[in-house]
């Protein structure tokens, strides 16, 4: 339960930073630290969908980073 929350949290974060025009390198920061919360509560949940949606958040994540 607390790796569910911690992922939702961030993702508030994020939009928040993202609403408030923060810079990419900042946003870049929380999506690093979203990528490990998501990947604890993907190793504590299991299950396909979990590490699907792991692995989807990672590959946004290198493509943003490739971008720039």
């Amino acid at each position: 339960m607390d790796e569910s929350r911690a992922v939702l949290e961030r993702l508030e974060r994020i939009e928040a930073l993202d609403r408030g025009g923060a810079a990419p390198t900042e946003l870049l920061e929380e999506l690093r630290a979203l990528l490990e919360e998501a990947e604890a509560w993907a190793r504590r949940e299991g299950g396909d969908a979990a590490r699907k949606a792991v692995a989807e958040l990672r590959g946004s994540l290198a493509r943003d980073m490739i971008e720039r």
